[in-house]
């Protein structure tokens, strides 16, 4: 409220305050032998007016200020809480939780891989779970299973090809 009133020299942080509360308060002087209290509104004309008023006054409407502070707090709090929803905590989870159908899918096609896997030739096998399970390269198969480089690359190949094949016929 800009109005005809003294400078709002008030130290009090400035409270966040309802929508509908017509009025403000203010002091000027704290710190002094006479401090002043003050009470500015917009009359039903429009007209901003500002009035001096006693100190017991202003405590009361200190002491609604904070009640009514306390009650958006309150009423903030409870809106916070009530959305929280199981679908909302999810949405907000920084991993999202998998439905029961995609868990269910995810568990059918790695059993379905795991038996593909189990089909190939012994040696396929191996070098494949070395190399995709293991976190070997080529290089390091080959020279733990004492063999070429181009010898295990053609292991993995043929036993990616024959997944492919299982994989596609189920």
């Amino acid at each position: 409220m800009g109005g005809n009133h003294p400078n709002n020299t008030d130290p009090r942080p400035k409270r966040r305050k309802d929508k509908d509360n017509p009025y403000e308060i203010f002091t000027t002087g704290l710190g002094t032998d006479q401090p002043r209290y003050y009470l500015a509104f917009v009359d039903g004309t429009g007209a901003e007016q500002c009035m001096e008023i006693d100190k017991a006054l202003f405590d009361a409407f200190d002491r609604f200020e904070l009640d009514d502070l306390s009650f958006m707090n309150e009423t903030d709090r409870h809106y916070e809480q009530s959305e929280q929803t199981e679908a909302s905590l999810n949405r907000r989870a920084v991993k999202q939780q998998e439905s029961v159908e995609d868990t269910v899918f995810q568990q059918v096609e790695v059993e379905t891989l795991r038996q593909a896997i189990a089909k190939l030739p012994e040696k396929q096998r191996r070098r494949l779970v070395l190399y995709y399970f293991g976190g070997c390269t080529y290089e390091q198969i080959a020279k733990m299973e004492g063999c070429t480089y181009q010898a295990v690359a053609k292991s993995v190949v043929a036993a990616e090809k024959t997944l492919k094949y299982f994989l596609m016929e189920g």
